[in-house]
């Protein structure tokens, strides 16, 4: 996942905050993978912090947007929600445990 579309595109999915925690999906530790196997194509692999959320349908359509709008090139950009492996707040960035109180 180290290629500059994807650095690129993680730093613009950092825009996409989950509404309840107030926290963008990236520190939250929920885009598991991102691959551009042909130019024209994007693979996001991401997972929730929980199978019930309210607000999984906008947060993978935002993803979805913000991909396409990046890299207009593309011809297709699919958003795989994944629930194997869990998330669990081992995901969390440092910013995302401060801001939400966890120790570990």
């Amino acid at each position: 996942m180290e290629d500059s579309r994807t650095a690129l595109l993680m730093e613009k999915l950092e825009e996409v905050v989950d509404p309840d925690l107030q926290i963008d999906i990236v520190n939250l530790g929920l885009i598991y993978s991102i691959d551009f196997p042909d130019e024209d194509y994007c693979h996001i692999r991401m997972t929730m912090t929980s199978m019930g959320c309210p607000h999984t349908g906008t947060i993978v359509a935002e993803v979805k947007y913000l991909a396409e709008q990046t890299f207009p090139e593309l011809n297709e950009v699919q958003v795989e929600l994944v629930w194997n492996p869990p998330w669990t707040k081992d995901r969390l960035s440092s910013l995302a445990r401060y801001a939400l109180g966890v120790h570990m």
